[in-house]
């Protein structure tokens, strides 16, 4: 059984935050459901751009009349992060940084800034193992990317998309 305190700091939490104005980001009138729908996304035709594409737009939902684009250009770094004393690589990290702007209708610059994330694939199997070891990082640094960008747009001030 819980202790007495525990119980009693665990049930005012909510009021607590509450009280701070912390209002969920995906909850009624937040700032999730404010951008579903209205941003259309730009990136390249890679299969990097693909991942991107898609997770931005599961995330923010397929605009059908957008009222601003999201255009990004990932790049990515493969880095040799684990080297045996014979000089086999073992391990690589995949570094990537994604450039980013949002544009309404006539071209203005809401915001920009650039998402940088990492992750890292082990190539101590087979070569089969490897090369889906490291399509797997790609596609999960692609998420990471897009779910930066996100974060940081779900920030913006209210009513900069309208």
């Amino acid at each position: 059984m819980w202790p007495d305190r525990t119980r009693r700091a665990l049930l005012l939490a909510p009021l607590a935050l509450a009280a701070c104005g912390f209002a969920p980001a995906y909850g009624p009138g937040g700032s999730g459901t404010a951008l579903r729908g209205l941003v259309a996304v730009e990136t390249p035709e890679t299969s990097d751009g693909f991942q991107l594409r898609a997770r931005l737009e599961d995330r923010l939902g397929r605009a059908a009349a957008p009222v601003a684009t999201l255009a990004m250009d990932p790049a990515v770094e493969v880095v040799q992060a684990a080297v045996t004393p014979e000089g086999a690589i073992t391990r690589y990290n995949l570094q990537g940084r994604a450039p980013w702007r949002l544009t309404d209708a006539s071209g203005t610059v809401l915001a920009e800034s650039e998402a940088t994330a990492f992750t890292g694939y082990s190539a101590t199997g087979p070569i089969v193992a490897s090369r889906t070891a490291a399509e797997d990082a790609r596609e999960r640094l692609m998420i990471l990317l897009a779910d930066e960008v996100v974060m940081r747009l779900l920030l913006l001030p209210e009513g900069t998309l309208r």
